[in-house]
């Protein structure tokens, strides 16, 4: 007759059973963990096919004209040349608080009209982006003479402002929407104050009783779930980013499929026809300074021509109505100084 275990012997067993779970839930922890690395840090994560085939004026561009003169360009001679090279017909123009009412009630539009006049003679459609909080750094743009004072005169010389744009420009019909500031509630990039929901409401009714165009509302397509974005626009604009820097994490790569877009916007309850990609990828990372001062090496770590390609087919499979890129001031800032494959990669996207 076989002998029964002793209730010592028992719980030896019973011990070594957990220690193998324990051991084999850290092995699987482990993995998971160093899966997640290799996607962040050193996976392509490009499409698997990427022939770039898109709807017609899927694609579209900011233009920064404050951009241009930050880089060197001559803007007039870029902005044309995105016109009339690239064939550009969907454009997002920030219009710069600090370049529009540079003294306190003295505005200047001139430029800004010769833009959208230009683009009219072409069929250019435009969003207006209006408000303190616009494109590119430092984010806020307001006049040195709008901060003198507290927070609260800031924010309604702000108001004010706004008026004055939308009035404007309100009657001109190559204007389709208004973006009202940009990624309002997102508080972890640029110089500015932390966002204000209260002010924020005041700056969109003043744009709803001027004028009945929708209104597009910005968000971090990737730390940010869009319901408080979503509930208050009539269209919701995502930024999508494929490769990003941090000081913690220096460079990393999403591990996103284009589909986490959809289903986001699905749970956000962001109608197809009202999805935005309104920022795209088109350029490298600058963890500092200039962008033109970036080595090659250093711009190819979160840029390059193959990485630009699989952005833009990135963009096609999220599937949203339209794309706006970032970078466009760039591309042409290469294509001045002896490297036209970025441009020559656009002109095959928009003509």
């Amino acid at each position: 007759m076989p002998q029964r275990a002793t209730t010592k012997e028992i719980k030896v067993v019973d011990k070594n059973k957990r220690r193998r779970r324990i051991r084999f839930w850290h092995l699987i922890v482990l993995v998971f963990f160093l899966l997640i690395i290799y996607f962040f840090k050193f996976a392509s994560n490009y499409p698997l096919k990427e022939d770039l085939k898109h709807r017609p004026n899927f694609f579209g561009v900011t233009f920064s004209k404050k951009y241009c003169g930050e880089i060197g360009l001559d803007w007039k001679e870029a902005y044309l040349a995105v016109l009339d090279d690239l064939k550009v017909k969907e454009i997002r123009l920030p219009v710069y608080w600090d370049e529009i009412e540079p003294q306190k009630n003295t505005f200047d539009f001139s430029d800004y009209d010769y833009m959208i006049q230009e683009g009219a003679k072409r069929n250019v459609k435009f969003i207006m982006n209006v408000g303190w909080r616009l494109p590119r750094w430092p984010e806020c743009h307001s006049p040195e003479w709008a901060g003198q004072k507290s927070l609260a005169s800031t924010q309604a010389f702000a108001l004010d402002m706004l008026n004055e744009v939308v009035n404007h420009y309100k009657g001109n019909s190559a204007i389709i929407a208004w973006q009202v500031e940009n990624e309002p509630l997102f508080n972890a990039f640029g110089i500015c104050p932390s966002s204000d929901l209260n002010f924020y409401k005041s700056e969109l009714n003043a744009v709803k009783k001027l004028d009945g165009r929708p209104i597009v509302i910005s968000a971090t397509g990737e730390l940010s779930t869009w319901q408080e974005e979503s509930r208050l626009s009539d269209i919701f604009g995502s930024t999508l980013y494929r490769v990003v820097w941090g000081p913690w994490t220096g460079y990393i790569r999403y591990p996103i499929p284009a589909w986490f877009y959809r289903f986001k916007a699905y749970l956000a309850g962001i109608q197809p026809e009202d999805r935005l990609i309104i920022e795209l990828q088109a350029e490298p990372w600058v963890p500092n300074g200039n962008i033109i001062y970036l080595t090659a090496a250093e711009a190819n770590k979160s840029f390059n021509l193959g990485q630009f390609r699989a952005n833009l087919q990135y963009a096609i499979n999220v599937d949203f109505k339209k794309a706006y890129l970032w970078g466009v001031e760039w591309w042409y800032w290469q294509y001045k100084n002896g490297d036209p494959s970025y441009w020559e990669l656009a002109r095959t996207i928009f003509n």
